[in-house]
């Protein structure tokens, strides 16, 4: 089944397959606030929409809500936080906090530039 994943570059695939991080600020969606939607770099499965994003300053994207079912929970090795994946292909997205208060929704889902793809609105409206 891997063949219907995306190509992906070493930095990518560190992030997604290795379950590594990208540095804090460095990703191109952390201060990004365009509409349109968030896809799974790897399997194109639609994670976030732009009107869930919110700006936690915490150096990575942050979302307080995920589409219905396209983002999977599981304990991090770690033993303190939740890491979070795509729920179609197991990519490594990032973490989810809860109880932090920046939003209604308490969460924050904090991911990875390199693990999303962003599409803007315009192009899911055409035709």
């Amino acid at each position: 089944m891997a063949s219907n994943f995306n190509p992906l570059t070493p930095q990518e695939r560190y992030i997604i397959e290795f379950k590594g991080t990208e540095r804090p600020f460095s990703g191109e969606y952390d201060d990004f606030y365009e509409e349109g939607t968030y896809l799974c770099r790897r399997c194109n499965a639609e994670l976030y929409s732009s009107d869930d994003k919110f700006d936690a300053h915490c150096g990575w994207p942050a979302f307080d809500a995920e589409i219905p079912d396209a983002v999977r929970a599981l304990p991090d090795p770690d033993g303190f936080r939740t890491e979070i994946e795509c729920a179609s292909c197991g990519g490594h997205l990032g973490h989810v906090f809860f109880g932090e208060g920046f939003t209604p929704t308490g969460a924050r889902h904090c991911v990875n530039s390199l693990s999303m793809r962003f599409v803007p609105s315009e192009e899911g409206e055409q035709g």
